[in-house]
């Protein structure tokens, strides 16, 4: 199978997490986001719905999988550690009320000799349930846990030039799948017909890129459900007068570059159009400000600033670091752009820079996915930014 990285990439990285695991005074991590599995090894397969895992000695050149018998198969076909480091447990484990996975792995520790030492759990995980962190401690009294959720996402801030080709082409798809959706937005045609048709144009992809499964299903936010941003499609058939929001992403190679647009079936009321007018201008003076050097804290204070002027106040969180990620967020779980937040922007950093203004009865969501470059930062879609008004 394709490797989608160098070799010599993957074990850059992995000297990057294990200097971190020495700051932080760690000798070996449990490793169960599967982002953060696939991003040390390559390891591609939907199976994170059962217990798995990677192992990161310190000592030790290459890491360890272990997982599912039936995906042991996947993880020699996508990673690029020696069959040696891969291990499994059977399916007898599985939902079982007798045992658990989890012993497995822990004997495992065992049998590396690993089970005295300092071990490293991502325990805000949400692949890692209290009964298999429960688990692993019980079969390890001797050994010091310390949290590190992200201590893996903070080295992959920082993205490759492979990593930012692989968004860029998922900007390209996202911009296909936000095509496809403003498209199929007319009177007469039902909400889940629209998201059918932005589910293949993800999928299939642009012209010499492939398109991928998104890590959040595409959010379909028409007339007053406009007014909460998290809510899905359904069967309801557009009058011809609504206002629209699609929140989506293009994925590639599981890069995802999302992209939110909000869009009026007829004319825009004065309120939809003050609404579009205030995060259209809000947004455009945040990107202005994204640069190395500058702070989240600073973007989140020019957003506000800025909307203020439109007569808004609003301090809720507007952005997070985004890039590789499986089901059920496409968020890395590190920086957030909002108030107070002290992570510093660097060149190669990527961001969704999703504000948005949401009223009892309409919202309106514009967003961009940006990438810090050595002077600001560069939009990886290029889509119509504004309030986009469409014939019913």
């Amino acid at each position: 199978m394709e490797q989608r990285f160098n070799t010599s990439e993957y074990q850059q990285r992995l000297s990057q997490v294990k200097a971190k695991m020495e700051e932080q005074g760690v000798d070996v991590l449990l490793v169960s986001n599967p982002s953060n599995m696939n991003y040390l090894t390559g390891y591609d397969a939907y199976s994170f719905y059962v217990t798995q895992a990677l192992i990161v000695i310190k000592e030790q050149e290459q890491p360890i999988w272990i997982g599912r018998r039936m995906d042991a198969n996947g993880a020699k076909l996508t990673t690029w550690i020696d069959n040696e480091h891969i291990y499994y447990y059977t399916d007898d484990y599985l939902h079982s009320d007798m045992k658990h996975p989890m012993d497995v792995i822990a004997h495992l520790f065992k049998k590396l000799k690993q089970d005295h030492r300092r071990i490293g759990v991502e325990m805000g995980s949400y692949f890692l349930s209290a009964m298999a962190y429960e688990t692993f401690k019980s079969w390890l009294p001797n050994a010091t846990f310390f949290d590190t959720t992200t201590l893996i996402g903070y080295v992959r801030m920082i993205k490759s030039d492979r990593e930012l080709q692989y968004m860029r082409n998922a900007a390209a798809n996202a911009e296909a799948a936000m095509q496809a959706g403003i498209n199929s937005i007319k009177k007469g045609i039902s909400e889940n017909e629209v998201a059918a048709n932005i589910y293949y144009a993800q999928i299939h992809g642009v012209e010499g890129i492939d398109g991928d499964y998104p890590s959040i299903a595409p959010f379909l936010l028409s007339g007053v459900k406009s007014s909460s941003p998290h809510l899905t499609w359904s069967g309801e058939v557009f009058n011809g007068d609504e206002i629209v929001t699609l929140e989506l992403a293009g994925v590639h190679k599981r890069y995802h570059s999302p992209l939110a647009r909000t869009i009026k079936l007829g004319e825009p009321s004065s309120k939809e159009k003050r609404l579009g007018d205030a995060v259209t201008d809000s947004l455009n003076e945040t990107l202005n400000a994204a640069k190395p050097g500058a702070t989240c804290g600073d973007l989140a204070l020019v957003w506000s600033d800025a909307i203020r002027k439109h007569g808004f106040e609003k301090y809720d969180r507007l952005g997070y670091s985004v890039g590789l990620s499986y089901p059920p967020n496409w968020g890395e779980h590190t920086a957030s752009i909002r108030q107070y937040n002290q992570t510093v922007l660097e060149p190669n950093m990527t961001f969704h820079l999703i504000p948005g203004l949401w009223e009892d009865d309409c919202g309106v969501e514009i967003s961009e996915t940006f990438v810090v470059t050595e002077n600001g930062c560069e939009t990886l879609a290029n889509f119509q930014r504004e309030l986009i008004k469409k014939e019913s």
